[in-house]
Formats: structure tokens, C-alpha cells, sequence
């Protein structure tokens, strides 16, 4: 997948606030200052599309942009330890906890874990509170260019292996670097077949009616029919 323009659409606070469900959303979420802006920017070619902050827990609301102008990349407030927050503060956001309970155009979360530390609880959790409500996702392994391959190697392994019990099949990993730009092919190359499975339903649906309807793609949420386009 080219990337050919990428525009920003609106930063939501909630979900009411977010724009029309007529086109497919990918989300990107991780604990903060895991690297996500750096890695958004890395997808899009475009340095400071999304702001890059030494500051863990800037990223306060549901920031959204349209990619070629068919899909949606969704920067979702980051979990955990934001600055100003109270002692006993929700280490989730709830405005992004609605948003991806309930995002009705929602195909995919690219959920994001640093490479470099081993298994965080508050990742483990995140990834729990996932699969505990259907979301589909994938697993992003971040920093790759700040530890050896070994630790990279290890970490993932042991990631993997404290979330395996709650999987018949585990769900697709990958490793990257906004430094070095791996994984950026790979993981465009996964909204693509997305994309190409979408576009496949919406043309089974013109159809006569004797022929089957549109399947949801493999490991996608059934969502409830808004009459959407696509």
C-alpha cells in the first residue's frame, strides 16, 4: 500500500465527536510514550502528522486523519501514566475505551508494546480487557532499534507465551522501528488486505439476492449493520 496523502481530520474528545462511521477505521494504541506517534508518522510519510512528545500521556483525545481518502488511522489517547493525573487515576481512557467497544467502522487495532522491556502488566492487562470484548488486533513490538535482537527475540517470546492461554490462535505479531522504518511495509501491507477484503464484501453485496451476502473478514468483531457503504 502507497500512502498518498494523508489529512487531518479532527481531534475527538469522545465518541459522539467523532466524524461519520462511512469509512474504515485503524486504530493505534499503547502504553504511553511506547512510540506510537513516531510510528504513525512513519506509516503516513509524514513527519509530524501526528506530535511527537518526550512527555508520556500527551496524547489526550481521539485523533483521527484520512488516508487516501478511503480509510481512517486513529490515534488513540495512550494507557497508564499521565502526567497531572490523580494518584487512583483510570489507567485506561474511557474515551477510548468507548471508542473501540463501540466504534461500529472500527476493523483493527494495532495494539503497540515495547520491544525492550519484558512482559508490563498494564500491556497484559490492555490486551486482556481486548480480548475479553471481541476487539480484533494485532500485536505491534515497538523500539526494536534501542535493544539487541536477542532481547527483542525474548521479550516477544515471553509476551506471547503469558497471553496464550486465551487464544485457540494467537494473533499476528510484529516487530518495528520509526528509526529504522521496519515493520512499516508489513503493517500497511495488513490494512491493505483488510481493505481488499472490505472492498471484496462490499461488491458480493451487489449481487442478486440468490447469491451469498459479504462474510466479515477473518477475526473481525461482527458490528451492528449502520447501512454503511462499504
Amino acid at each position: 500500500m502507497n500512502i498518498s496523502s494523508a489529512i487531518f481530520d479532527r481531534s475527538a474528545p469522545d465518541l459522539d465527536s467523532c466524524p461519520d462511521e462511512s469509512l474504515p477505521e485503524f486504530a493505534f494504541i499503547g502504553r504511553s510514550n511506547v512510540g506510537k506517534s513516531s510510528l504513525l508518522n512513519l506509516l503516513a510519510g509524514e513527519q509530524g502528522m501526528a506530535r511527537v512528545s518526550s512527555r508520556p500521556g500527551f496524547t489526550k483525545l481521539i485523533n483521527i486523519f484520512t488516508m487516501n481518502k478511503c480509510w481512517r488511522l486513529v490515534d488513540l489517547p495512550g494507557y497508564g501514566f499521565a502526567q497531572g493525573a490523580r494518584k487512583h487515576r483510570a489507567r485506561f481512557n474511557q474515551a477510548a475505551a468507548d471508542y473501540l467497544e463501540h466504534r461500529t467502522n472500527l476493523c483493527l487495532v494495532f495494539a503497540l508494546i515495547e520491544s525492550g522491556l519484558a512482559p508490563q502488566q498494564i500491556d497484559l492487562e490492555f490486551v486482556e480487557w481486548l480480548v475479553r470484548h471481541a476487539v480484533p488486533f494485532v500485536l505491534v513490538f515497538t523500539k526494536t532499534d534501542k535493544v539487541s535482537a536477542a532481547t527483542v527475540q525474548t521479550n516477544v517470546a515471553a509476551f506471547t507465551a503469558r497471553i496464550s492461554a486465551w487464544f485457540e490462535k494467537l494473533p499476528a505479531g510484529f516487530t518495528c522501528s520509526a528509526e529504522t522504518g521496519q515493520g512499516r511495509h508489513e503493517l500497511l501491507e495488513v490494512i491493505d488486505e483488510q481493505m481488499t477484503a472490505i472492498n471484496a464484501a462490499s461488491s458480493r453485496a451487489l449481487v442478486p439476492a440468490e447469491h451469498p451476502g459479504p462474510r466479515v473478514p477473518q477475526n473481525r468483531k461482527p458490528r451492528p449493520d449502520l447501512n454503511r457503504p462499504w
